[in-house]
């Protein structure tokens, strides 16, 4: 996310936030398309109205103009975890993680996010977003086979 460019989220010709992106994965050198929901294409487009440039990152130093790095995005993200007194330490990789927890307690399938991830395996995807054994007891406790 630290190297998206303007270009990549927003389209100069029509002036307008683009419904989705298209990323490298620098691991696997393959392609992956994302869709952008309302919520996020709301944000851009506020964000969008000052500080669209072409050839210019998404998040960038002021200063310089070049992208943030890793370790200036967490101390940014630690920063805003204090100011809203979160009871747990927040990293970069916490909001990834965050982001597959709550999808699957949503209702998505492992094996979905198990492709978003890029997981080898669904063992993998399962300790990745901590599903424990209350989660699986929780599951034949609740089901209702019979009306």
């Amino acid at each position: 996310m630290l190297k998206l460019t303007w270009d990549d989220v927003y389209d100069f010709e029509r002036d307008n936030v683009r419904s989705s992106i298209t990323l490298i994965e620098q691991k696997t050198g393959k392609s992956k398309s994302i869709a952008l929901n309302v919520k996020v294409v709301n944000a851009l487009k506020l964000f969008a109205h000052n500080a669209a440039k072409q050839g210019r990152f998404l998040i960038e130093n002021s200063t310089t103009q070049k992208a943030i790095s890793r370790i200036q995005a967490y101390r940014l993200i630690v920063a805003a975890s204090k100011a809203l007194e979160f009871q747990h330490r927040v990293s970069c990789h916490s909001l990834r993680k965050t982001f597959g927890y709550h999808a699957w307690k949503d209702g998505v399938s492992p094996a979905i996010l198990m492709e978003i991830y890029n997981h080898s395996s669904l063992a993998v995807t399962r300790l990745y977003l901590g599903i424990s054994q209350d989660d699986i007891d929780a599951v034949y406790l609740n089901i209702k086979l019979i009306a």
